[in-house]
């Protein structure tokens, strides 16, 4: 970490958690935000769902929620990018204020409540993206929304021209009863809907699926089966969890999502059990407490086969996107491998 990035993140902690995000969000908008020089190396290239990838480390959805920062994220070293979530009209979210750190946890909570500027502004945003960036979207639905389900099929039309991939949020905390569509009768309807809005784009978009932590060993049978039947192109373990097991932190009693070091264990483990119960045919993102080479690393041989990262951008800026990229062809260099495809899954058995 550069002592000017070093300086930046320490002035971004003497302003609020949502505050200090906007001023990250805009400088890297206005290209004022000092940007890592990327790691480039064949070692580090990967496919997910069809999508070439220069690496496997990808920023997760909620750091660009409307799409504003696309030339900056774009030039930061991520192998892939994932902004949103979109819902069709535009909503304010949850009141303020809705973001907290906690740094005795390396953690984040949020209740933001799918805050964002609506499909419409952020379809027009990535109408303009960057060349050579991977791209993706969160789709969401409205709170006030009389039919959820088909709020995801409606951001797609409006917004899927532009990006590589969507993904379906049903595992969002901070909107009630969304996670109610996680059931296996809810889901496979849901995404039959998402698939048949697909059908009707000018070409193919590998859609995703973004699940919960909070899952016991049913539920993600049947979730496996349902992305399984319906044929998902990848599934995203894991969004936030609603446990608050062991922290220290001063705002760990606050209502919301909770990211960082304390989801590393809960989500790779659900990565791993849905690595096991599809039998690796579905390709996996393990999101959840990355924050290390060594973490990313775990993520890969628990059966990922690309990882994505937030809330420790937070504590360790963008500097530390080259670091993991650097990190795992150091631990390859370790184990003998040549490419990071051959990670995937031969740690598996660890976690289960």
């Amino acid at each position: 970490m550069s002592l000017l990035e070093r300086a930046g993140l320490a002035a971004l902690r003497s302003f609020d958690p949502e505050t200090a995000h906007g001023f990250a969000i805009q400088a890297l908008s206005l290209g004022l935000a000092p940007l890592p020089r990327p790691v480039i190396s064949s070692r580090l290239h990967t496919q997910l769902a069809g999508l070439d990838l220069p690496n496997p480390v990808g920023l997760a959805a909620g750091f660009d929620k409307n799409a504003e920062a696309l030339g900056g994220l774009a030039r930061a070293g991520f192998g892939f990018v994932e902004v949103g979530a979109a819902t069709p009209r535009p909503q304010d979210g949850n009141p303020r204020p809705r973001l907290y750190r906690l740094p005795q946890d390396q953690a984040v909570i949020n209740r933001f409540g799918f805050n964002n500027q609506g499909a419409q502004a952020i379809a027009a945003r990535l109408e303009k993206r960057p060349a050579g960036i991977v791209l993706g979207l969160n789709l969401g639905a409205n709170k006030d929304s009389a039919d959820r389900a088909g709020d995801f099929a409606q951001v797609l039309r409006m917004c899927g021209a532009h990006v590589d991939f969507a993904t379906v949020n049903v595992s969002s905390p901070n909107t009630e009863k969304l996670r109610d569509l996680q059931g296996a009768d809810a889901l496979t309807a849901l995404l039959q809907g998402v698939l048949q809005a697909r059908a009707d784009l000018a070409r193919r978009v590998p859609i995703f699926l973004k699940i919960a932590p909070d899952l016991n060993s049913q539920e993600l049978a049947d979730i496996a089966g349902v992305a399984t039947q319906t044929g998902v192109d990848a599934i995203i373990a894991t969004n936030t969890t609603l446990a608050r097991k062991g922290l220290k932190s001063a705002s760990a009693d606050e209502k919301g999502g909770l990211s960082g070091q304390p989801l590393f264990e809960m989500s790779t483990r659900v990565l791993a059990q849905l690595s096991y119960l599809t039998d690796g045919k579905i390709p996996l993102i393990g999101v959840g407490g990355v924050g290390s080479a060594d973490q990313a690393y775990a993520k890969l041989r628990a059966g990922a086969s690309a990882v994505q990262l937030y809330s420790a951008l937070v504590y360790e800026g963008l500097s530390l996107v080259p670091r993991l990229n650097r990190g795992l062809i150091d631990l390859m260099d370790r184990d003998g491998y040549a490419n990071v495809t051959q990670i995937t899954g031969t740690g598996r058995a660890d976690w289960l």
